[in-house]
């Protein structure tokens, strides 16, 4: 991730924060989070054969992510925002090579809270998404431009600091003038410290 990408997004994910949580609030919660998930769907970016012949494909929105950040709940403890930096990756495996699909999300969700559920969602930023290869696929280096799109999310609230939920993400990869969908549903947990 280059810092001066990161600086980029970092302003206007501070923004939709400050929006978000309310000027006269005295006894707003603020906490550490943690969180982790997978994602799947996208577009193809690319696909591997095998010498039996087999293939296995990566997806633009495919990948295993865990991240941290800060969770800001008001003090009517029914709106809470969630700012975090995560990494999100994902590849093929081979004896003789690998390609992998990198990316550094930065996420800005602002949730409403029921008792057992929240739901919500905001904007995502990945920084810095590439596609790597080694051994026989080290001719594949493709740098990917930074891309900002939207999450929606619904969280079951297990207790009220662990919940687990599904998300749906919508953003597209650009590289060399060619574009890559990258809208897709994942499994999410979370741990509000």
């Amino acid at each position: 991730m280059t810092g001066s990408a990161m600086f980029k997004a970092v302003p206007g994910l501070v923004l939709v924060v400050v929006a978000a949580v309310p000027i006269s609030s005295h006894a707003v919660d603020v906490r550490p989070v943690f969180k982790a998930g997978i994602d799947t769907g996208g577009d193809t970016i690319f696909t591997a054969t095998f010498t039996d012949g087999k293939k296995d494909s990566i997806k633009a929105n495919e990948g295993l992510y865990v991240g941290g950040g800060v969770s800001v709940l008001n003090d009517s403890k029914n709106i809470e925002t969630e700012v975090t930096a995560n990494v999100k990756y994902t590849s093929i495996t081979a004896s003789n090579g690998d390609v992998s699909w990198t990316r550094y999300p930065l996420e800005a969700l602002v949730f409403y809270r029921m008792p057992q559920f929240r739901v919500g969602g905001g904007l995502t930023y990945h920084v810095s998404p590439k596609l790597s290869g080694s051994g026989v696929a080290g001719g594949v280096n493709v740098k990917v431009d930074d891309a900002l799109g939207v999450v929606l999310q619904g969280d079951w609230l297990i207790t009220q600091r662990v919940s687990l939920g599904l998300r749906y993400t919508n953003l597209s990869y650009k590289a060399n003038g060619v574009s890559a969908n990258s809208d897709g549903v994942g499994i999410t947990f979370g741990f509000r410290f």
